[in-house]
This record gives structure tokens, C-alpha cells and sequence, in this order.
């Protein structure tokens, strides 16, 4: 959790950065207030930023820690976040439930000014990569991806349904940074007026057997999904770790990655051990190979923050597959 936190402060000091405005915020489920506090001390005051939540004794610690900073702008109420904050409308609203965010999108929504910052997390990663998939269908309203991508495909299932919830606002959202964490995943949003002008959202269904990325298993077809960005390319490209970050070296590697990957920012990610096995090879390349030889034909590639030997390339499977079997002939000559 304190590398969520070191990047929200990241992420609203690079907001400010912008020139956008932050002057008001909810934060719906604050429980001890950390990421709140952290934010409003550390990426600048607020001229108002509410903290809430309904449990008496969540309360109880939250007020005692927000009399700790009384020049920040921090107010905390008691309060069902389920229902929207009564007018004006903030600027940022942030969402971190412990499950599912479903229940309290329509509040975040309603709570937050046209243009805002939405921050939300959800943690039932069982139902989301695939586990549960009626559930999910029913929650979520697509069909998961299972298996090793299937915490990369309940990013995409979540950004799908808060677009859905937007547009039936009137709205569109625009993702800054949304990542998968390591049991939830989490995204912050630009929410934007939609106009006749707004082009379609980036929301498709993917039908495996036509589907030239990397292998998503059977049980398809799956979503509908978020088949866009996950990064604002600018926006990333200017985060910085902040100078009082709790696991300094851990963010500044994050951010690092991500602004790589801001540069190959298509859906899903190859890993080396499953590509050999598919292929019959025995022995896999290195990640950082595959990125190499695919930025040598063209192809956008890097890493990826999902998965610590994944990469991602805009490059069709066929082409990740013959540079795995040329790489395998390569090695076999040299042995014989």
C-alpha cells in the first residue's frame, strides 16, 4: 500500500503541475486518512477536502490524525459514501473500497465537478481475473480473462464499466495512470462532458480466435473491455517520485517503468516462458531481448509493470513467436 500512496501524491502533484485545478476532494472511504493526508501535506493544501467514512471508531482515529495538519484544508464527516456529497462539486474524489467499487461509482460520479480527477481501486481480484465470471458479469458487466492475464484484463473490465457509468452521465473518462497492483488494481481518471464531438471510447469485445496479441486462454469471447491506453503518455512522462516517499527506491523504479511503457501502451503483455511453451522451445529468451529485437524491426515494445518478466509490443504474435524460434535455432547452433 505505500507505493499506491507515494504514487497518488505523485500523481496530484503532477496534476497541479498542469495548471489544473485541485482546490476541493473527497476522499469516500477514508478509513485512517493516510492516502488523504499524504496528498493534502505533501502535493499541496486544500481549500477543502473532505475525509469519510461511517464506522465509529474508523472516525475516531481519522479525526485524531487530521488534527495533526489543521493548515491543510482536511474535514472529516461521518457518513454512507453511497450517497454523493451534497453541492458544490469537488475536484477530486477518490474511491479505494475494500472489494469491489461498484456501489458507491454512482456517488463518485455525482460527487465530482466536469473535467475532475477520479481516483478508484477495487480488490476483488477473484472476481475480476476470472474466478467468479458470473459474478463479474453480473458486477462488471463483461466476461473476464483467466489465468496469468487475467489481473491486466480486470483493469480493462473496470476502466469498461466507469466508462459506461460516465456516459450515462454524459461524460467520458481519460486515463492518466491505471496499473495493476499486487492483489487490486487502480486507476485515476480525467473525467470529461462528453460532446457530439467526443470520439467512441476504446470499449471492445475480443474474440480469441481473432485476436492476434498475446495468448488469452480459452472461455471467450471476453469483456466488453477497455482495449485503450492505460497512460497519458505526458502526464507520465513528467511523474516524479515524491521527496518523502515511504519506499523511495520502489517508486522511483515504478515510475520509471511506467513511463516506458507509456511508449508501448497496447493490451495485454508476452511473457518468454509462455511464448517457449507454446512454441515447443526450450529455452526461453530474456524479456529485455525481445524488447531489443522488436525496436529493431519497428515495433513498439518494453516492459511491463504487470508482470516482472512481461513485455509489451505492438507487434502481431506471429512475429514475438518467429523471433523466439530464430532466437532457439541461434542458441542450438552454438551448442552443436
Amino acid at each position: 500500500m505505500a507505493l499506491d500512496r507515494d504514487l497518488a501524491v505523485a500523481v496530484i502533484a503532477r496534476v497541479r503541475e498542469l495548471g489544473i485545478s485541485l482546490e476541493t476532494g473527497w476522499e469516500m472511504l477514508s478509513a485512517t486518512g493516510v492516502r488523504a493526508i499524504r496528498c493534502a501535506v505533501e502535493a499541496g493544501r486544500f481549500g477543502s477536502l473532505t475525509l469519510t467514512d461511517r464506522d465509529p471508531e474508523a472516525l475516531r482515529v481519522l479525526e485524531r490524525n487530521v488534527a495533526r495538519y489543521p493548515d491543510r484544508g482536511l474535514r472529516v464527516e461521518g457518513r454512507d459514501a453511497r450517497g454523493a456529497l451534497p453541492p458544490p462539486a469537488v475536484d477530486w474524489v477518490d474511491l479505494d473500497p475494500y472489494g469491489t467499487p461498484v456501489p458507491f461509482v454512482p456517488a463518485a460520479f455525482d460527487a465530482l465537478a466536469p473535467g475532475g480527477l477520479l481516483g478508484v481501486a477495487a480488490t476483488d481480484m477473484p472476481v475480476l481475473a476470472g474466478a467468479s465470471p458470473s459474478v463479474c458479469e453480473r458486477r462488471y458487466g463483461g466476461r473476464p480473462v483467466r489465468g496469468r492475464l487475467g489481473p491486466e484484463g480486470g483493469l480493462r473490465l473496470l476502466l469498461a464499466y466507469l466508462e459506461r457509468s460516465a456516459r450515462a452521465r454524459g461524460r467520458t473518462i481519460h486515463p492518466l495512470v491505471a496499473y495493476v497492483g499486487d492483489h487490486h488494481v487502480r486507476a485515476y481518471l480525467r473525467v470529461d462532458p462528453r460532446s457530439e464531438a467526443t470520439p467512441e471510447p476504446p470499449v471492445a469485445v475480443i474474440d480469441p480466435d481473432r485476436w492476434d496479441g498475446p495468448w488469452l486462454g480459452a472461455g471467450g469471447p471476453f469483456g466488453p473491455l477497455w482495449v485503450g491506453p492505460l497512460f497519458d503518455a505526458g502526464f507520465v512522462t513528467g511523474l516524479r517520485a515524491p521527496s518523502a516517499a515511504a519506499e523511495p527506491r520502489r517508486i522511483g523504479i515504478f515510475v520509471d517503468r511506467l513511463r516506458a511503457e507509456s511508449r508501448a501502451d497496447v493490451p495485454f503483455y508476452f511473457e518468454p516462458n509462455e511464448i517457449c511453451g507454446r512454441e515447443g522451445l526450450s529455452t526461453p529468451s530474456a524479456p529485455d531481448a525481445f524488447v531489443e529485437r522488436l525496436r529493431a524491426l519497428g515495433h513498439a515494445a518494453s516492459r511491463t509493470h504487470a508482470r516482472p518478466e512481461g513485455f509489451r509490443t505492438s507487434a502481431p504474435r506471429s512475429v514475438v513467436a518467429a523471433l523466439a524460434r530464430a532466437d532457439q535455432s541461434q542458441k542450438d547452433r552454438v551448442r552443436a
